[in-house]
């Protein structure tokens, strides 16, 4: 799957220039710089296997992120409306940077990182907590753990004690967040300046959460993080069906409803959970197939489904709408949301209209950074996670 996607999916969407190669959305004509620092990971971890090199393209996306990095070591979040420095992109490209140091041995990379490092320490709010952007400051726990994943990549490579203990104070921060059940929240009790506290469980971004976890684990290579890990990865299986899917009427982020990439994040946790119970191997097995069925050239953004299945999906979005401790009217908006969602994927187009929402999100004064457009596309941001996600698992499979 991941030589497919990259072959077929990646390399014809990627822009060479000389000595710099990047990224361009096939749909909304933006480059991203975290959507070209996953596929340079994706290309080092899978360099020299069925015999491709790929080398030379990993030092070209590399060279064109060292051109993106800000003057206080910064990488911006790139969305259609929203382009501003942020300590989680930062990490997730200080990352990439470190592993091109790994196989390039370049020094220029190594002092990007350093400045990456500096910048995301600086943005911890409180031990643990980092601050997502400039414009998003709530404790977001995978934001988190995505900080905590750089620095402990970064501490163990440069021996560097300040980022190793940060890495360990992080983890320990998100699961004193954790629920009872084994699920983590998108965010803490600290909403920041969103309207509403999404203290909800995500089954999305519980595979994002315990992903970067896993990433924590292995550069500290410590399993004090097992207890808690073993409490998430139990969750998320139980929210699986037999065939696969997950149940989303369990999952409480609206915005992160029906994600494809839900399965990708999953397949790494599953895997490393089958330390305890074998059968979780078929749970990632699962979770790979209804991945494979959304994947056509480039990742849908969505989890398909069929027009006849539409009727059961109002009570699946109605039960997702009344999780969480919202006030009435928040909650129509919710299942308003759900229904939408609901429309959108189970409509396929190689191109977006952002007509409707706009006119919904204007009769409703919602401001957003993102487009959700009526219909299922092929997303280019979702598939560099799925890249990530695949592909930190076959290293992990080859180095164990």
């Amino acid at each position: 799957m991941v030589s497919r996607i990259i072959q077929n999916g990646i390399i014809p969407n990627l822009k060479v220039e000389g000595n710099l190669a990047y990224t361009v959305d096939p749909v909304y004509g933006i480059s991203r710089n975290r959507v070209s620092a996953e596929c340079a990971k994706t290309l080092i971890r899978i360099n020299g296997l069925e015999g491709n090199d790929y080398t030379g393209l990993v030092e070209k996306l590399l060279n064109w992120l060292l051109e993106k990095q800000n003057p206080d070591g910064s990488w911006n979040e790139v969305h259609v409306k929203y382009n501003h420095p942020s300590a989680l992109i930062t990490s997730i490209v200080g990352e990439a940077l470190v592993d091109g140091y790994l196989l390039l041995k370049d020094e220029r990379f190594e002092k990007a990182a350093l400045r990456a490092k500096n910048f995301v320490l600086t943005n911890q709010f409180s031990p643990g907590y980092f601050k997502k952007s400039s414009i998003y400051v709530a404790d977001h726990l995978n934001v988190d753990a995505t900080c905590g994943a750089f620095l402990a990549k970064y501490g163990k490579v440069f021996s560097n004690q300040e980022c190793l203990d940060a890495a360990r104070t992080t983890a320990e921060h998100i699961c004193r967040n954790q629920f009872s059940d084994g699920a983590f929240p998108y965010t803490n009790e600290n909403k920041g300046n969103y309207q509403y506290c999404m203290n909800v469980p995500c089954v999305h971004y519980q595979g994002v959460t315990l992903y970067y976890l896993l990433k924590i684990i292995d550069s500290l290579d410590s399993e004090w993080l097992d207890p808690e890990f073993e409490k998430g990865v139990k969750w998320l299986a139980a929210v699986q069906f037999p065939d696969g899917k997950f149940d989303w009427s369990k999952s409480g982020l609206m915005f992160a409803y029906y994600l494809s990439g839900a399965y990708a994040f999953a397949v790494p946790c599953f895997m490393y959970g089958t330390k305890w119970n074998s059968g979780y191997s078929e749970n990632a097995e699962k979770a790979l197939k209804v991945l494979d069925a959304n994947v056509k050239d480039i990742v849908n953004r969505w989890e398909s489904g069929s027009v006849l299945s539409f009727p059961a999906s109002v009570f699946t979005a109605l039960n997702t709408a009344n999780i969480g401790n919202y006030p009435v009217s928040h909650r129509l908006f919710r299942f308003g949301y759900g229904m939408y969602r609901q429309f959108a994927r189970r409509r396929f187009s190689n191109s977006v209209n952002p007509k409707l929402f706009n006119i919904l999100s204007g009769i409703m004064n919602i401001n957003t950074s993102t487009v959700e457009p009526d219909n299922n596309f092929p997303d280019l941001f979702m598939t560099s996670e799925v890249l990530d996600c695949l592909s930190y698992s076959i290293s992990r499979q080859i180095k164990n």
